[in-house]
């Protein structure tokens, strides 16, 4: 998976590329750790994201915990694969997603 980090003042935007997975869910749990300091709004672009899975699912909900005592988390440019494992469990009630 590739992590692209956009920063703008205290507005960060974090596109993913390919799969975040058991594998890669660590890697991003740590740039979101080093990241959120300051950040007041979140934004993640899932446009190259093609496939998520439990863990993933656990680092985003962990962020948006973050995001709702600092400021916002979006989530934009989901597939039908993604959009369908957040419907399946339930996170489109708990994610903004756009």
């Amino acid at each position: 998976m590739t992590i692209n980090k956009t920063q703008n003042a205290s507005a960060l935007t974090v596109a993913l590329e390919g799969r975040l997975d058991t594998t890669t869910a660590p890697q991003l749990e740590e740039e979101l750790k080093s990241s959120l300091a300051g950040i007041t709004d979140l934004v993640f672009d899932f446009a190259k994201l093609e496939y998520i899975s439990s863990a993933g699912l656990r680092v985003l909900l962990s962020t948006q915990k973050v995001m709702n005592r600092q400021g916002s988390m979006i989530i934009l440019h989901v597939n039908e694969i993604i959009m369908e494992v957040f419907e399946v469990t339930g996170f489109v009630d708990i994610l903004t997603i756009e």
